[in-house]
């Protein structure tokens, strides 16, 4: 039935609308259908009128606000077109008013004082009205602040302004909107909450809703209802706003089908969306664009998208069309002055491209094969714009003037971290998918101009070994941090290794992995050069570059990244020409040739240096805990983690937890293997628990660990020494054993015994034996024993694991013999350091150094001698072991025999005792003694 209810906008005006109610007799309303066929075609033009009048209620709202009260316009609602005198009859108020209302707007940039302030000033109202007002305000997103004449409502609006200018940048926004205007918005929001009660008493009615407002115009030419509804999202006000979202939620959110085809239209307008979005001042929760996870988190629908609207490449376009305007002439990002709000939306973005690729497909269909790499070439074309942007020089002569923006690059880094590990997932889950995308990753790279050559190859020599390579000096040339493109290709080919898919790889051979490590070797000597305070003058803003790329935030799709790709060119380069192209790239080729500068400065930049770079070798030769550089799984990588953060000191839970890099879903798997690693210490009466490494676990301690920073670094050896100490055993922090190499990565280990490290490892001992203050550190010869102790390891590992024919690696042949003529082989200077005073605290490695390289000169041999010798004493043991049976045998004969002996002698003695007694009388009647002196008769003997 028909009928008329009232709602009171205020004691002097009143709204009068229609309600269509349907009370069935006979049974539910479950089906639209049967419900529109039910009533008659007054009541079914009627209903489907409140229907689009709710859903166009953003056109009510911005129509009416800006149209004369008198309602001469003509409103448009989809095909139907409402014409003046039937509007002004359906929806025209019972009394007539030419009240207008003064209306205060929501806003972000202005505080609760600040409005409170203003209205205090502007209204004429008390503290505590103002109050009211404002909370309400913050609430609802708006609020009728004075009700008036069009005058008193016009001044009051002026002031308004005029007092929060004062205050704010911007005034606060303030309308004036007539009473008819106020009442029939008002009507529109208060039919929000009872439709949704209504759609909510049958599935059938939901399902009608979600078609009338899903259905699109017979020419195709403008949006659905439902599309236009979240088009006009950014002008609603925040009350209006909340209502459109709960009826999206109980209606179309609700249904599986009008999900999918809700999704497909959210993403159809995606970029309009976050256009406006970025450009409204109101949180993202309140906006539409928040409803992107309700759908992109499920994974079905997420690859439905990706397949029938390229969600991806949707994504990626937005972000891309949003950031053209910091694009430079070399079409890299360049985020000079930019607007740190408008950021911060934009990253917001990254949030929907993480939710789509959440959970990576099982089964790949061909139009998702298709979509998905297509999407990723857009990203690679985001990535390349990245590649380079924000290049720094060294600044000489005088301190930098104005420090650069560097905050906008690193918290698009940073936003991209999850997403650059979800895509290489995505990828590792198909063999085929992965070499097309290793394949476009490399082309991409190949196709970035970014620091390039200025000069052409020429040759370096050292030892007899010749590099042909063009000059560059990271102290004198542009330089960039941001290298995504070139750690997403070093991602891709470690899970191609551990896949194996690496071994389909077409003509591996025409990549050029010295191309391919130059960018993040620069990036590494950039760093070092750093903490060698070689770029002072460039101020606190590279400093802190350097920072966030070794820190936990970013480390592992940029330092990490970068130590992997170096392995890779380790593993594919002749070693002697890696280490010419690292000496080259540190600017210590000519150091290590013998030339040296007596200016002091340069004597100690050389030496810190050279500090770096004997530390680059370390972990470039034994950082391979990476799934695919070794055979270890990512539960390996994180207990050895811990294992390190717990050998600085013992830490508690949340401590560990800062420490170590988390997923995609904020985890970072410390609850599975704690107990593995580490004990824990029940709190006292005060302070908190701490755990504490396990003492079995101490043989994995790494004293030059890649992830320590350098406080840590020094924190840990001494509480490493400090422990040793106690228990009694020297001061020497040995290098661990490593896990072993894949067969693609097998061949790094040979730089440990080329020429190139022998010589660096001579020259840098040379230096201490000469024990010239200004030549030499400590930390040098602290690096360069850890990488004998690495090369001693690596070879009694070869000689245990094989026969001494088949192994090649001959280090400890290398340093007794290369040198040793002239007294400066490295087994010689290892000698004579160890009376150097200044290397006290090495001393006890120095000696294990020395212990071990002697013993595994004999180690051949004496495994040869060993044997012999085993064999000789098997044998000699079963000669003995017989003998011993034999001999044994005759005592036991031997002591049996004297046991019967004294047995029968016993006897006879007895028997001699009788007979005397008996013959008593015989022998007293005897004479005593002889002729001769001699007894006459004699006792047995």
């Amino acid at each position: 039935m028909l009928f008329q209810t009232c709602f009171r906008l205020d004691s002097q005006y009143l709204v009068s609308f229609y309600i269509i109610k349907l009370v069935p007799t006979t049974q539910e309303i479950t089906n639209c259908q049967m419900f529109l066929q039910q009533i008659s075609l007054s009541q079914k033009g009627l209903s489907v009128l409140i229907l689009k009048h709710f859903l166009s209620i953003q056109r009510v709202i911005v129509m009416l606000e800006n149209v004369n009260p008198l309602w001469s316009s003509h409103f448009v609602q989809d095909e139907c077109v409402l014409e003046p005198e039937i509007y002004v009859r359906e929806l025209q108020p019972l009394t007539k008013d030419n009240a207008y209302y003064c209306v205060l707007y929501n806003d972000e940039h202005h505080s609760y004082d600040h409005v409170i302030y203003t209205l205090q000033r502007s209204v004429n109202c008390d503290q505590a009205e103002a109050q009211t007002h404002t909370a309400l305000i913050d609430k609802e997103g708006r609020r009728a602040v004075k009700r008036g004449t069009l005058r008193s409502c016009q001044q009051a609006r002026d002031l308004i302004r005029s007092n929060s200018e004062h205050i704010s940048l911007q005034p606060l926004r303030v309308e004036i909107l007539h009473a008819a205007v106020m009442a029939h918005q008002t009507f529109v929001l208060r039919l929000g909450p009872w439709f949704q009660k209504i759609i909510s008493y049958s599935v059938g009615f939901r399902q009608a809703f979600c078609q009338v407002a899903l259905e699109t115009t017979a020419d195709g030419d403008q949006p659905c209802l439902i599309s236009r509804l979240m088009l006009h999202d950014a002008r609603m006000y925040k009350g209006a706003r909340k209502i459109v979202h709960e009826l999206i939620f109980c209606s179309m959110l609700m249904e599986t089908e009008f999900k999918r085809l809700f999704a497909i239209q959210f993403t159809k307008y995606y970029k309009q969306l976050q256009k406006d979005f970025i450009i409204d001042d109101h949180e993202r929760s309140i906006s539409i664009t928040a409803l992107s996870v309700q759908i992109f988190t499920v994974p079905t629908l997420a690859r439905q998208l990706i397949e029938e609207g390229n969600v991806i490449k949707v994504i990626v376009g937005t972000v891309m069309e949003l950031l053209r305007e910091h694009l430079d002439n070399n079409n890299r990002f360049f985020f000079l002055g930019y607007n740190s709000d408008k950021f911060s939306r934009i990253q917001i973005i990254f949030h929907d491209l993480r939710y789509i690729l959440i959970s990576k497909p099982s089964v790949w269909t061909e139009e998702l094969q298709r979509e998905f790499l297509e999407g990723f070439r857009d990203f690679l074309g985001l990535l390349k714009c990245m590649q380079g942007m924000e290049e720094v020089k060294r600044q000489f002569g005088q301190h930098i003037a104005v420090e650069p923006e560097w905050e906008a690059g690193f918290s698009l880094q940073i936003q991209l971290r999850h997403i650059l590990a979800m895509f290489q997932d995505w990828c590792s889950s198909n063999d085929e998918i992965l070499l097309l995308a290793f394949e476009e990753c490399h082309k991409v790279l190949m196709q970035c101009n970014n620091q390039p050559f200025h000069r052409e190859a020429t040759n370096y020599h050292m030892l007899k070994h010749v590099l042909h390579i063009r000059p560059y000096k990271v102290s004198q040339e542009p330089v960039s941090i941001h290298l995504p493109i070139s750690r997403l290709l070093a991602g891709l080919y470690v899970i191609m290794c551990r896949t194996r898919a690496v071994e389909r790889l077409d003509n591996p051979e025409r990549f050029d992995h010295t191309l391919l490590a130059e960018h993040p070797l620069r990036c590494v000597v950039l760093a070092a050069q750093v903490s060698a305070e070689m770029w002072r003058r460039n101020g606190i803003s590279l400093v802190s570059q350097v920072y966030y790329y070794q820190d936990v935030k970013c480390r592992d799709e940029m330092y990490d990244k970068d130590i992997v790709m170096l392995q890779i060119a380790a593993s594919k380069m002749d070693p002697n020409h890696f280490l010419m192209l690292v000496l080259l790239r540190f600017e210590l080729f000519d150091y290590f040739k013998g030339s040296i500068n007596k200016d002091q400065d340069e004597l100690i930049q050389w030496n810190r240096l050279t500090e770096e770079m004997l530390y680059l070798l370390i972990v470039v030769i034994g950082e391979r805990y990476v799934p695919g550089i070794s055979q270890v799984t990512k539960e390996d990588v994180t207990m050895r983690e811990v294992i390190h953060l717990l050998c600085i000191e013992p830490m508690a839970h949340s401590s560990l937890v800062k420490g170590l890099t988390e997923n995609e879903s904020h985890e970072t798997g410390l609850e599975s293997v704690i107990t593995k690693v580490a004990t824990f210490k029940k709190p006292g009466v005060s302070g908190h628990g701490l755990y504490g490494v396990k003492k079995e676990r101490l043989v994995e301690f790494n004293p030059f660990f890649y992830h320590y920073s350098r406080s840590q670094h020094s924190k840990a050896e001494e509480s490493q020494k400090k422990r040793r100490t106690h228990e009694g055993h020297d001061k020497a922090l040995r290098p661990p054993m490593p896990p072993a190499f894949c067969p693609a990565f097998s061949s790094i280990v040979r730089l440990l015994s080329c020429d190139i490290i022998v010589h660096i490892l001579r020259h840098t001992l040379q230096r201490a034996a000469e024990d010239r203050a200004t030549h030499w550190t400590e930390a040098m010869i602290q690096r360069a024993l850890h990488l004998i102790g690495q090369a001693l390891l690596e070879e009694k590992t070869q000689l245990e694991d094989s026969t001494m024919e088949e192994v090649a690696f001959d280090f400890s042949l290398k340093a007794r013999r290369i040198g040793s003529e002239h007294g400066k082989s490295v087994f010689l200077l290892l000698s004579k350091i160890k009376a150097v005073p200044s290397l006290e605290a090495q001393k006890d490695m120095v000696k294990w150094v020395l212990q071990f390289l002697v013993r595994l000169c004999f180690l051949p041999f004496l495994n040869v001698v060993s044997y012999i010798v085993l064999r000789s004493f098997n044998v000699l043991s079963l000669f003995q072991s017989a003998q011993d049976k034999e001999k044994a045998e005759r005592k036991r004969k031997a002591d049996a025999a004297k046991l019967h002996r004294q047995k029968i002698m016993a006897q006879m003695s007895a028997m001699q005792k009788n007979f005397i007694e008996s013959n008593k009388l015989l022998y007293d009647n005897m004479p005593e003694s002889g002729t001769q002196g001699e007894p006459v008769a004699t006792t047995a003997r």
